[in-house]
């Protein structure tokens, strides 16, 4: 499918096939085409926690309202951020570039987040939605199905998977193979209440 028909194609689905094993080289071509979502800085301040652990998933589905998903679908990625990323040393994320780039990137980014709680979570929120939407269009085109989904007891799945103190954990996206296709597209808004021209009237 070419990008056009994998989001077109992409549906929130729900029935997944309890039995199936997602292959490594699968999970791992995942995980290579979600880290290519773009980020502040190129910070890349979302962090993956991938949880097969059969015992784990019934735990968070017990913190889930008993989704069915969180336990049968063959992966659950947990979408988290590193609050402190901006505190990291520059070539972490820059060392790929020229040193004269590397010399004005590098300096401005702990300035321009330090002190700013708010922008600091704000880039949270919009590096892991960047992150699992990428990470939802990936298993689109690899054969699977997925659904973003933030219906969970957030404080008790976070201390159940040991979420450190500088992290903040944004959604869950359960992938797997479909055993249902998902439903019709809902009704998209139309143009005059989404978008707006030049200035917001």
């Amino acid at each position: 499918m070419n990008i056009t028909e994998v989001i077109e194609a992409r549906r929130s689905v729900k029935n997944f096939d309890p039995e199936h094993i997602m292959p490594e080289e699968d999970l791992a071509e995942l995980i290579r085409l979600t880290k290519l979502a773009p980020s502040s800085f190129n910070m890349q301040n979302y962090r993956l926690l991938v949880v097969r652990d059969k015992e784990i998933r019934k735990q968070i589905r017990n913190l889930a309202w008993d989704q069915a998903h969180v336990t049968d679908a063959s992966v659950l990625f947990i979408l988290c951020a590193d609050l402190t990323a901006h505190q990291k040393d520059a070539s972490l994320y820059w060392s790929h570039a020229p040193q004269e780039v590397q010399d004005i990137i590098g300096p401005m980014i702990k300035p321009f987040y330090e002190g700013n709680d708010r922008l600091i979570r704000d880039e949270a929120v919009r590096s892991t939605g960047l992150a699992g939407m990428t990470l939802m269009l990936a298993a689109k085109g690899l054969g699977y199905d997925s659904c973003p989904m933030i219906g969970f007891d957030a404080e008790k799945v976070a201390e159940l998977i040991k979420l450190p103190a500088h992290y903040a954990l944004s959604f869950m996206i359960p992938v797997g193979i479909p055993t249902q296709t998902g439903w019709d597209r809902g009704q998209r808004l139309s143009d005059d209440i989404v978008v707006s021209y030049d200035k917001f009237s």
